[in-house]
């Protein structure tokens, strides 16, 4: 089974950018992914092709429109892969979800633009709003591209070996610990002793306290809470 994106833009040529090169590029000229880009605007109804509007109530920016953005939708028939909307209010991106989503067929991704989406068309067309960091961007195709990096790396032989995707930030809940390799020596810094020692559980050992050393010192909320009584 090839994991297939489908993405909705008013960017297509934005793809698959980054993702045609390195170990993605490769796995996608061997067939181990696919990406297909729709044109949002293409299913605008009017001669000026218009694909937003102004905001009901009033305010700043535009709205995409739900009629083109359901056609759009809609012109990507039978479809049983998971329908994303690249969005800051979205649930935030886990690695967990990364990696249900690589688990599937594919995804089908909402790029949106302007002010945001008609609220409508998010529920007539279930989207799942998915965000990937507290911060805005000019439009959903940075995010988008974001998502599939993380998905496509992790799809079966597209690292070659498939177990260095199991020791990396957040696989295990916890950062990563960090790495070294030659020179032996670097500007007076050494690499630490337990890792030429040849001492394969004491070095597990050390790359489990260093994860958890740096998991409380940056990213406590990822450590389990004491329940409160």
């Amino acid at each position: 089974m090839t994991f297939k994106a489908t993405i909705l833009t008013l960017y297509p040529d934005m793809f698959p950018g980054h993702l045609g090169h390195s170990l993605a590029g490769r796995a996608l000229e061997r067939g181990q992914w696919a990406i297909e880009t729709v044109q949002i605007r293409d299913f605008a109804a009017d001669k000026h092709r218009s694909v937003d509007d102004t905001p009901a109530g009033g305010g700043a920016g535009m709205v995409l429109k739900p009629d083109v953005l359901a056609r759009a939708i809609d012109s990507v028939a039978d479809d049983v892969r998971p329908r994303l909307l690249m969005s800051p209010r979205g649930r935030p991106l886990t690695q967990a979800r990364v990696r249900e989503l690589a688990a599937g067929e594919g995804v089908v991704v909402v790029c949106g633009r302007f002010e945001g989406v008609d609220q409508r068309v998010i529920e007539a067309r279930a989207l799942e709003e998915v965000s990937i960091g507290d911060y805005i961007l000019s439009g959903g195709e940075p995010a988008a591209l974001t998502l599939l990096d993380a998905v496509v790396r992790i799809l079966p032989g597209v690292m070659g070996n498939d177990l260095s995707g199991l020791r990396e930030s957040f696989e295990g809940g916890l950062l990563e610990h960090p790495h070294y390799t030659r020179p032996q020596l670097f500007e007076d810094r050494e690499i630490p002793a337990i890792l030429t020692s040849g001492n394969h559980a004491a070095i597990e050992a050390w790359r489990e306290q260093q994860a958890l050393a740096l998991t409380r010192e940056r990213r406590p909320d990822l450590l389990p809470q004491p329940v409160k009584k």
